[in-house]
């Protein structure tokens, strides 16, 4: 039958009916044509109602709160653009048309799924922004940084035993990363069908920084500790080192980890733009314009994979709970490696420099100075923190290029 062809909810939308409720029938009249208007009201879901909500906090976060402004209001809005019943920003079928192509459906998948592009692209303008002269004055701090990825593997490990595929327990246990274009990029990889969920976590925790690193630090740190003085005596860093230190650290990274030459390359070059000094204009467009402009197309574009029906679920929650975990055990870890050192060391390291590994660059080098100066008013540990801060980039970008060649295997 022609009726047949037609949906009940919206007879734009070509999709086959499999029982026709007479109060909804499209009839053949004028009224009834004109039923379309009240169409997706009746096809909202409870679901669809609750990414509203979520939508509307991210939104509220970023502008309230400042929170990862830039990432979460498009992810916000994204959230609200998508769950729209029979919505244009998707790809659907229609009557007397064919498909058509929606426009964050179609960023996605030329720029996610198809190579990735998107956050790749934005580590070049994060690689701009980068200063590792405090990291090349002091090159132990990279310890530090590979110290702190510890959540990542620890949320591995946990999320496995509570059942997740193996996949996608990587994918979930990137978030620990503190970095979110590597979550999004090692979720995409391994298509995992939790991407929407994994980007809102780690954008969510790294924007919480702020609050979830003190309490990780104290937990495992004495207020005598948190006070302890590291001196600060950098040592000057020529410009051939910093040109080829970019360099030095794609070519280790590619032969260790080759999965991460595209991370820790794009990451490099931007880096190397910087450096050279000869590409001024080209380092800031990378810093600002670049970098302004892919954000805000990632996060809007990472909204398509979050429909309700993939993302109001349990697992989600779980989710939520294991990023949370993952940063969490990513301080500790760096905290008590700091510790450790300490026993073998005459110059005591204050133990919270080494939570500053994380990826979450500047904010976790931010909140070490706060509680450092919390402790003694005279403590000064920014510098050390920002080394540490910078190791931590580099690394969280090798520990997913880690993941990206190691899981596979293990299948």
């Amino acid at each position: 039958m022609y009726e047949s062809r037609i949906n009940i909810h919206n007879p734009y939308i070509d999709v086959p009916l499999t029982s026709v409720n007479s109060r909804w029938y499209i009839q053949k009249t004028t009224g009834g044509r004109m039923n379309f208007l009240l169409a997706g009201l009746v096809a909202t879901t409870w679901q669809q109602v609750i990414m509203y909500i979520i939508g509307a906090i991210l939104i509220y976060l970023a502008y309230a709160k400042k929170l990862e402004p830039a990432l979460l209001l498009p992810m916000g809005f994204g959230a609200i653009l998508v769950n729209i019943p029979f919505s244009g920003a998707m790809t659907t079928n229609v009557v007397g048309v064919g498909e058509v192509t929606g426009i964050l459906q179609w960023l996605f998948d030329v720029g996610i799924n198809a190579s990735e592009a998107m956050p790749l692209l934005l580590f070049i303008g994060i690689g701009a922004m980068i200063d590792f002269g405090p990291l090349l004055s002091n090159p132990r701090l990279i310890l530090f940084g590979a110290a702190a990825q510890f959540g990542i593997f620890a949320t591995i490990t946990i999320a496995s035993l509570m059942g997740f595929p193996l996949k996608d327990a990587a994918a979930i246990g990137i978030i620990g990363a503190a970095d979110g274009p590597t979550s999004i990029l090692v979720s995409q990889v391994f298509k995992s069908e939790y991407i929407g969920a994994i980007a809102v976590a780690a954008y969510s925790y790294m924007a919480l920084v702020p609050i979830i690193q003190p309490f990780a630090i104290k937990l495992v740190t004495t207020k005598k500790e948190r006070a302890i003085r590291m001196n600060y005596n950098p040592k000057s860093v020529s410009r051939l080192a910093r040109i080829l230190f970019p360099i030095i650290v794609t070519l280790l990274a590619g032969y260790v980890a080759p999965a991460s030459v595209s991370l820790v390359g794009m990451l490099m070059f931007g880096n190397l733009i910087r450096e050279s000094t000869v590409l001024n204009s080209l380092s800031e467009t990378a810093q600002n314009v670049l970098t302004n402009l892919i954000t805000l197309l990632l996060g809007i574009t990472i909204a398509s994979s979050m429909q309700a029906d993939k993302f109001v679920r349990l697992e989600t929650m779980f989710i939520m709970f294991l990023g949370l975990v993952a940063f969490v055990f990513d301080s500790i870890g760096g905290v008590l490696f700091a510790k450790l050192l300490n026993l073998f060391s005459k110059n005591k390291i204050n133990p919270m420099v080494g939570a500053a590994g994380i990826s979450a660059f500047p904010m976790s080098a931010r909140v070490v100075q706060r509680l450092g100066q919390e402790a003694d008013s005279q403590n000064h540990l920014l510098m050390h923190a920002v080394g540490a801060n910078v190791a931590g980039q580099i690394a969280s970008v090798i520990a997913g290029g880690v993941i990206l060649g190691l899981v596979p295997q293990m299948l």
